[in-house]
């Protein structure tokens, strides 16, 4: 199933296992590391399409579960799949719900065969076996289509993450196998990567990487992470996993994470990043730049006239001052939160290509050290 021309390694760094590579699907051309803006249900919070463009975002990240309820398989289907509903002509990826099914604990119950749960929204039970989210993912047509688990949260009992790694397992082997008797619907081929689990137990994390990498996916995901545990742990669960995982497919960490936590796991070989945070935090009046985060509610803003920042020009951070941006949130103005989603994901979309551009030129380790002395420092302004 795995196409040897799908990922390629351009180059490693000679100061840690960072590398660059290129994924090749039939949508577009990706280059590693990347960071994937969230697009839950088919965009990303208030950031349109043509500005994605502009960006030169060549993969967003969808999720199934959500697709799922709003705005539904039958429309999806009938659109013609996601891309065409959403004028998206770049690649998608779908995450398959498991965190979700995390998140929504109280709304769901694990089975052998699958998953049933309550729709956060109106109530209504669903079951979910992984045929069915491979099912979903075909009408949805996504690029990369990831396989149904059971993320639990920290700390979990060494006997449950035990228990739960093989389930996982076996629910991954049947989407697997439901993978290769189907086909895709819309014209363009469609990967599918599994996602290991383990918690920070290293020894079921190395079992749940090896039993995985016997079937021939197209990449390998980490999941249950960034689920509560402390930064330090999970480096060093990343480390241990990078360490175990193929080097010829992509190694995808999924939602994470801060601007410090890309650069940390891209030191410890991880290629694909996915998370809320830029245009969540950014509904909430927190820009990234170059000098650390920056409350754009504050009152000390109010008659500071300089862009957000200078070093990363974003259109907001081009055209705007902190004084008008802090006037759109007082005023509950929407602009506010579009020019603020717009700017932190230029912003994380700028630092992996300084990154990549470091890992080329093997200078990740200085590159690494003058961010975060530049980032830690606080507000130049």
């Amino acid at each position: 199933m795995n196409d040897k021309n799908f990922f390629s390694v351009l180059s490693n760094s000679s100061e840690s296992k960072a590398r660059t590579g290129i994924l090749e699907t039939e949508n577009s051309n990706i280059l590693t590391p990347v960071f994937m803006p969230v697009g839950t249900t088919g965009t990303v919070k208030a950031v349109e399409q043509r500005e994605l463009d502009e960006f030169d975002t060549r993969i967003i990240l969808g999720n199934t579960y959500h697709l799922f309820l709003r705005p539904g398989i039958e429309i999806l289907g009938n659109a013609g799949g996601l891309h065409k509903f959403m004028n998206w002509n770049k690649s998608i990826l779908t995450d398959s719900g498991g965190f979700q099914f995390f998140s929504l604990s109280k709304l769901k119950k694990i089975y052998e065969d699958g998953v049933e749960f309550s729709s956060h929204l109106n109530g209504d039970k669903y079951f979910f076996t992984p045929e069915k989210v491979i099912d979903i993912q075909r009408i949805i047509g996504s690029d990369i289509m990831m396989p149904l688990d059971e993320c639990l949260p920290h700390p979990s009992e060494f006997s449950r993450v035990k228990e739960s790694i093989g389930l996982t397992l076996k629910w991954e082997k049947r989407c697997f196998e439901h993978y290769k008797s189907t086909k895709e619907l819309y014209g363009h081929s469609q990967k599918l990567f599994s996602i290991n689990q383990g918690g920070a137990f290293p020894e079921l994390r190395k079992k749940s990487i090896e039993d995985l990498a016997e079937i021939d996916f197209d990449g390998h995901a980490i999941g249950g992470l960034a689920v509560g545990e402390e930064n330090s742990l999970m480096y060093d669960v990343v480390d241990h996993a990078t360490d175990h995982l193929p080097g010829k497919k992509p190694r995808y960490l999924m939602g994470v994470g801060t601007p410090i936590d890309l650069i940390e796991c891209v030191e410890r070989g991880i290629d694909m990043f996915d998370c809320v945070m830029p245009t969540r935090n950014a509904r909430h009046g927190r820009l990234f730049t170059t000098y650390g985060e920056i409350n754009i509610k504050s009152a000390k803003l109010k008659n500071n006239f300089s862009s957000p920042d200078e070093e990363c020009i974003t259109y907001t951070s081009a055209n705007f001052t902190l004084a008008y941006l802090r006037h759109l949130f007082i005023a509950n103005e929407i602009l506010g939160i579009q020019l603020a989603s717009i700017h932190n994901v230029g912003f994380y979309l700028n630092l992996m290509k300084n990154i990549r551009q470091a890992i080329n030129n093997d200078t990740l380790k200085k590159f690494k050290k003058e961010f975060l002395v530049k980032y830690t420092s606080g507000i130049k302004n």
